[in-house]
């Protein structure tokens, strides 16, 4: 079934979907290309319903793009709003102590958002992390947490908020008896395709 390209009344359908896919996640099509073992040229043509494709040169794709194969074949226009349940949020692999669920359905647009839970005395890690260079957000929902940025430190309780460039490096402690709640809002995303294999479904999903 790999070898069977996609019947040719679909690939104009299929090559409008891959296109809307990428640019919602602002990729190149050189981009696409390199995370798929395709071309640049190749992927215009299936876009423009000009060249067809085998199941798995699709597969590779709707992994890159971080969909199911189902979602390029879905005849349904997407919605405009996009409903993620508490109970489905993907979950990064839990440390001791501190827990991140990502808040964005994938694929993520133009923002990605997280949100944490810190038990008290629980951090982001021994050491201070950077990604990307973006805009970061950081708001704390209740509880008290440090923040540490480069050379500073600030102390941030419920209602609390601050920006950062992503590319400063940085960490978060719970400082407080309770446990804390925190919420990440960083644009444009700092992931990349290949970074959606670490989420992980929750518990019980």
């Amino acid at each position: 079934m790999d070898d069977i390209a996609i019947a040719t009344k679909n690939q104009a359908a299929i090559g409008e979907k891959v296109k809307a896919f990428r640019a919602a996640r602002r990729m190149s099509l050189r981009a696409l290309g390199d995370a798929t073992g395709t071309t640049a040229s190749f992927l215009s043509q299936l876009e423009r319903g000009l060249s067809g494709v085998n199941i798995s040169t699709l597969m590779r794709i709707a992994g890159a793009l971080g969909i199911s194969l189902t979602d390029l074949f879905d005849d349904a226009s997407p919605p405009v709003g996009r409903v993620l349940r508490k109970d489905e949020r993907p979950a990064l692999p839990p440390a001791e102590g501190y827990r991140k669920m990502l808040l964005s359905r994938r694929p993520i647009r133009d923002m990605e958002v997280y949100i944490g839970e810190f038990d008290p005395g629980g951090s982001t890690g021994e050491k201070p992390y950077s990604h990307g260079d973006s805009q970061e957000l950081f708001f704390v929902i209740r509880g008290e947490v440090e923040l540490t940025l480069g050379e500073e430190r600030h102390v941030l309780s419920s209602g609390d908020s601050i920006e950062y460039p992503s590319s400063v490096p940085h960490k978060t402690v719970n400082i407080g008896t309770e446990t804390a709640e925190v919420i990440w809002m960083i644009a444009p995303p700092t992931s990349v395709a290949d970074d959606l294999d670490k989420y992980l479904p929750r518990p019980g999903s």
